[in-house]
């Protein structure tokens, strides 16, 4: 005789996710995140997409405009991840309340004069190929915004996106987290070219890592991080032994308590062989990149997801038991405070969890969350 039904289940067993655990919580960062790629974007699509627990939804006008607004309708309230684009008008599939590019009402479904109440817009920047929404814990306008960076080859971008537990700023933070790049990434070795630069919103790391492989034997990789808040990180990587150049831009996005959508954009190019007649030269970088394009994007997301087991299950310690060796992971953290809202009488380093709390006040809720791993929730 068998076992009752609820006794014969799998013992739970390994790491719990980040999200599910009653772990202490870094607060939503305020400033710009990702949202969507650009091209996810078409005239006329509609997109829900969450940030920092709540819906945004997002919309191209059939004239190009891009608007992103608080989900809900203003005269009874559904959701108009539901709507449709009309030209330039949204329409919300309640009762074909139509609204303008303003965010103004202008018609509504029975030909009687529109109400006031406009749609609650949120400032929203198109750059780099991302969709970038702004939000502060404060309510206050945006006072920077991520700049555009140059783009590098012919051949468009390729693009990933996934889900994860986590913080948003464990990513930005692996950028100055020097001692990580040979433990968990193979380098041989990782040295800073200047010390770590820091303005207002934004900070520049240049590095250098030590390779090795078969055939290439040992080879040197220049790398240059420019990151802009909390949200978005863009690295130049130049490998002279290969004539390879890749832009790689990063973009995490906390969308709820311990949890993340990672968003990545790559572009490659070769360098022109010198010793080459220009018009040849031309020829062979372009085919060079053309014929390894897709390799060497595969190559870049496997680098990356190398994080994901860690992000998806680590804590946020504050304050870290750091070493030497490390990296000057304790200037980023206090730099990266200033995204934060402040917490009153709280020690050096601690911020409010993602419920508004100091760390540790929230931990118990934290646990509420239910398990999930790792998913990848774009092309």
């Amino acid at each position: 005789m068998g076992l009752p039904r609820p006794y014969t289940r799998t013992i739970t067993e390994g790491p719990t996710p980040a999200d599910a655990t009653a772990a202490p919580a870094l607060p939503y960062p305020s400033g710009w995140s990702a949202l969507a790629f650009s091209s996810e974007l078409k005239p006329g699509t509609v997109l829900t997409r969450p940030l920092a627990g709540e819906d945004v939804v997002l919309y191209r006008l059939r004239s190009g405009g891009l608007r992103a607004i608080r989900p809900y309708c203003p005269h009874l309230g559904a959701h108009l991840g539901l709507a449709r684009v009309d030209g330039d008008d949204l329409v919300c599939p309640f009762h074909r309340f139509a609204f303008g590019p303003d965010g103004a009402c202008v018609r509504t479904g029975y030909d009687t004069p529109p109400p006031r109440t406009p749609l609650t817009r949120l400032p929203v920047h198109e750059v780099n190929g991302a969709v970038l929404v702004w939000r502060h814990h404060d309510g206050r306008d945006p006072d920077w915004f991520v700049p555009p960076w140059h783009e590098i080859g012919h051949r468009p971008a390729r693009e990933a996106s996934w889900e994860l537990a986590g913080n948003v700023q464990e990513v930005i933070e692996n950028s100055v987290d020097l001692g990580h790049f040979a433990t968990l990434h193979g380098w041989r070795r990782a040295e800073m070219g200047a010390p770590v630069a820091y303005d207002d919103a934004g900070f520049h790391v240049s590095m250098r890592a030590h390779e090795s492989a078969p055939l290439l034997g040992d080879f040197v990789v220049d790398i240059e991080v420019d990151g802009y808040g909390l949200g978005c990180l863009h690295a130049d990587v130049h490998t002279p032994r290969l004539g390879l150049r890749m832009c790689t831009m990063v973009l995490p996005t906390a969308v709820g308590p311990h949890r993340m959508q990672f968003r990545q954009r790559n572009r490659i190019a070769f360098t022109e062989p010198s010793r080459l007649p220009a018009p040849l030269a031309r020829t062979v970088s372009r085919t060079a990149a053309r014929l390894l394009d897709r390799a060497v994007f595969r190559s870049s997301c496997e680098f990356t997801a190398a994080d994901f087991p860690i992000w998806n299950h680590k804590q946020y310690l504050q304050p870290p038991g750091l070493a030497h060796g490390d990296g000057p992971i304790g200037p980023f953290r206090r730099w990266a405070r200033r995204f934060y809202p402040p917490v009153e009488g709280a020690e050096s380093g601690v911020v409010p969890s993602a419920h508004g709390e100091a760390e540790g006040g929230a931990a118990r809720r934290a646990g509420q969350q239910g398990p999930c791993g790792t998913r990848q929730v774009g092309r």
